[in-house]
């Protein structure tokens, strides 16, 4: 897979320079270049992902014609994207080769450019494609379904078309952070101040010091975490993240994931785009005994009948997502029933090995939030089926949701292709669209 992506680029790169360049398209002052259409091509041939298409060029150019029918709009209600964004998605895509590759010289080799290049060659298309994805976003994001519209959409779905629904578990769990010494605290606090120094003396960049040594996902994209509301954030973090100014970095903040700094990089509403550089308390030996001692009393009490597992959950989980509920955990997508392939870590072979109704040991988890020490139940086991309502009610509202945002693009394309300046190069103006309104 790898050296799939890594053929693609290296096709894209290259490619650039080799195509002779004329105008083929203009989409408003949006112009298509020949180049941009025999660059993708030769993307998706080094994929091997051609249209059934028998006009391959045509249909790459009708999906270029709709991007720069979203950039268009994009300009006129101001949905943009900051530089920071596109330099994080470029660099995090540097950062994916590097990791990979060894080094950076070996990127450099290997496309025979420097990394300074490769980015320059990068910047325009990803702001480009975050811009349209952005204006999309908007054009759909406010659709709903009444329960009335679900129920209606499913009964008109043919019954041998229903998706088949994979084995799922709802599983309940009872986490323990073990008690951080006061010292640990304390080595953490002065490292980020460390840290926050270097920065506000312009000795290092607050991206640099999040790709060294931040300890969490974000930090291969200097770590930025991307536009997110309060109510998507830990209230500590919240609160020190919305009271910055673009540009600030925020003191040290304690949060049940660790300890950060933060700094701003824009503002979209009730939305904030941050920084963070996170540090995670080392667990020592004797702190993991002493929790793994105190939930193996807790599950006695459970085992004993003496509480009930979710109102153990309640009284002693330091996980603030699940304790209030039973411990009940949910998936990505919020439904509590989680596919079998998405449970991971030492959680999936613990309910590998259990049945309905069974409490496991206590056990350790590796997290990308730092180590917890979990007891974990399972609470309803679904196995694989036809997807029903009665089942499946996410499913189905899922799937309308996607229907209509799909009805509601294909209405918008076609209303801006009547308002819109679009001018096709003679080659083009036999070509078979999938919508009309591109030649006029």
């Amino acid at each position: 897979m790898l050296l799939l992506v890594l053929s693609i680029l290296s096709v894209y790169l290259s490619a650039q320079s080799n195509v002779v360049d004329k105008i083929v398209a203009i989409v408003g002052e949006e112009i298509i270049l020949k180049s941009d259409i025999e660059n993708e091509f030769l993307s998706e041939q080094s994929q091997g992902i051609i249209s059934s298409s028998s006009d391959y060029r045509a249909d790459i150019l009708e999906k270029q014609l709709i991007q720069k029918l979203l950039v268009a709009q994009a300009k006129i209600d101001s949905i943009v994207v900051t530089e920071d964004e596109v330099e994080a998605e470029v660099n995090s895509r540097i950062q994916y080769f590097t990791s990979v590759l060894g080094s950076k010289e070996r990127v450099e080799s290997y496309f025979n450019k420097t990394i300074t290049d490769i980015k320059n060659d990068l910047r325009a298309p990803t702001r480009e494609k975050l811009i349209a994805e952005n204006m999309q976003q908007h054009i759909v994001n406010k659709i709903r379904s009444t329960p009335s519209e679900i129920k209606a959409y499913y009964k008109k779905l043919a019954k041998d078309s229903l998706p088949d629904i994979p084995d799922k578990y709802e599983i309940q769990q009872i986490v323990l952070k073990p008690t951080i010494s006061d010292a640990e605290k304390e080595r953490l606090r002065d490292r980020l101040r460390e840290f926050r120094d270097q920065i506000l003396n312009g000795e290092k960049t607050f991206n640099t010091l999040a790709v060294l040594y931040s300890e969490d996902g974000a930090s291969s994209r200097g770590g930025e975490l991307g536009y997110m509301s309060k109510t998507e954030m830990v209230p500590e973090f919240a609160e020190a993240a919305f009271n910055l100014k673009p540009g600030k970095i925020s003191k040290i903040v304690e949060t049940e994931f660790g300890f950060h700094i933060i700094q701003l990089i824009d503002r979209q509403g009730e939305k904030i785009n941050v920084r963070h550089i996170i540090l995670q308390p080392k667990v020592t030996d004797e702190e993991r005994e002493e929790a793994l001692h105190r939930l193996d009393t807790i599950r006695t009490y459970i085992m004993d009948k003496k509480m009930t597992f979710e109102e153990a959950a309640h009284y002693f989980s330091t996980d603030k997502k699940t304790r209030n509920n039973g411990g009940l955990v949910a998936a990505a997508d919020g439904d509590s029933r989680i596919e079998k392939a998405a449970i991971g870590g030492e959680t999936a072979r613990q309910v590998n090995r259990m049945k309905v109704g069974q409490v496991s040991e206590p056990f350790n988890e590796r997290t990308e939030h730092g180590e917890e020490l979990k007891i974990v139940k399972i609470k309803a086991f679904y196995p694989q089926h036809k997807a029903n309502l009665d089942d499946d009610w996410m499913i189905f509202e899922m799937m309308l949701k996607r229907d209509k945002q799909m009805e509601k693009l294909e209405k918008w394309i076609k209303e801006k292709q009547a308002n819109t300046y679009i001018h096709l190069d003679d080659d083009y103006k036999k070509s078979k669209f999938r919508y009309n309104g591109w030649i006029k």
